[in-house]
């Protein structure tokens, strides 16, 4: 992480949500569990959490939900980080004077990050024109219509653009905002703050994973026993007959239930799994690039940086080095 992110948010921790009439309560939320809640023991210099808003008086949330913004948008001018939590509705026109308020206060250098819908309101500045951005899956095809200079990923949780940071749908949030916490702080903050949320650090794959069928949930599903097994067993070989014997089922139909299951085959959901056991052990252990391949079920380095990069789009080594620059940055003060 260059030293530079690491001292503007140290000059500028004010994060300003902009909030209005009609708020997505649980996009706001995610944004004010993250950068709202205090933390004592990360003090000094952790974030300090405002509202901001267009309209006087309070507003209607949703859920009966009323909020009094701290201030108006005059005060985003002085924000290192403007949330977007949702909006009114994507058809809902954003006015002209909190469009000109994000422009200025992206000019002054603040970093705009919205949350599922609110990608909206930041596409109708303009900031995002020739970049990419997501948004909640169903609202990726109505996004890139309206907008076709913008590059729209729906297949992703979020996108980091450096000072322009899009989410997908509404738990995406969450995982942008932490992200967003690692880039800061260094991964052994994001992971404590991750922690107290009790959520993952970080979550693999894509939002396109949660459009048709999820995970299977009932613990009487004989693939639940078998996922289970195979992610406890990722250093070991695992052929498709031993798995569809584990299953009680012919090769044929547990490839068939495994999809419909999981959305992936057995071989692509291991590779993920490895891919992702060999990203915990690159951020938080010294073992050696060979010494992870084996110990994630990969065979060798070579298989290992293939299927990484592949996944992950960078290398396992440049992986390692981006978070132990992390962890020096965040120094022993900070943990």
């Amino acid at each position: 992480m260059p030293t530079s992110r690491r001292r503007a948010i140290a000059r500028n921790p004010l994060v300003a949500a902009l909030v209005y009439d009609g708020l997505c309560g649980f996009e706001f939320a995610c944004a004010a569990e993250v950068f709202g809640l205090p933390r004592p023991e990360l003090q000094p210099g952790w974030y300090r959490f405002e509202t901001c808003a267009a309209e006087r008086g309070p507003l209607r949330g949703q859920h009966g939900m009323r909020v009094m913004a701290d201030a108006g948008l005059d005060r985003l001018v002085e924000a290192g980080t403007i949330i977007i939590p949702g909006w009114k509705g994507i058809d809902v026109p954003v006015p002209m004077r909190v469009l000109d308020a994000l422009r200025e206060a992206h000019a002054r250098g603040a970093r705009l990050l919205s949350i599922c819908s609110g990608a909206f309101v930041l596409a109708a500045t303009g900031l995002l024109d020739e970049r990419r951005a997501t948004t909640h899956w169903r609202y990726a095809d109505a996004l890139q219509r309206r907008y076709p200079r913008i590059t729209v990923d729906p297949a992703v949780l979020y996108v980091d653009e450096g000072q322009l940071l899009t989410s997908a749908g509404s738990a995406a949030g969450l995982d942008l905002c932490l992200h967003l916490v690692r880039r800061d702080y260094g991964p052994d903050i994001a992971n404590q703050v991750a922690r107290r949320l009790v959520i993952p650090p970080h979550r693999d794959g894509g939002q396109a994973q949660f459009v048709e069928r999820p995970v299977p949930r009932r613990p009487s599903n004989p693939l639940s026993k078998v996922i289970e097994t195979m992610h406890r067993r990722l250093a070991s070989r695992q052929s498709i007959a031993e798995l569809a014997a584990m299953a009680a089922m012919s090769e044929r139909s547990f490839m068939r239930r495994f999809r419909e299951a999981t959305g992936s085959s057995p071989t692509d959901w291991l590779i993920a799994a490895r891919v992702d056991r060999a990203r915990e052990l690159l951020e938080g252990s010294s073992l050696s690039i060979d010494a992870i391949a084996q110990e994630c079920g990969f065979g060798s380095a070579v298989t290992l940086r293939h299927h990484f990069r592949r996944k992950l789009g960078t290398s396992p080594g440049a992986y390692k080095a981006r978070f132990a620059s992390a962890r020096e940055l965040s120094g022993p003060a900070a943990v």
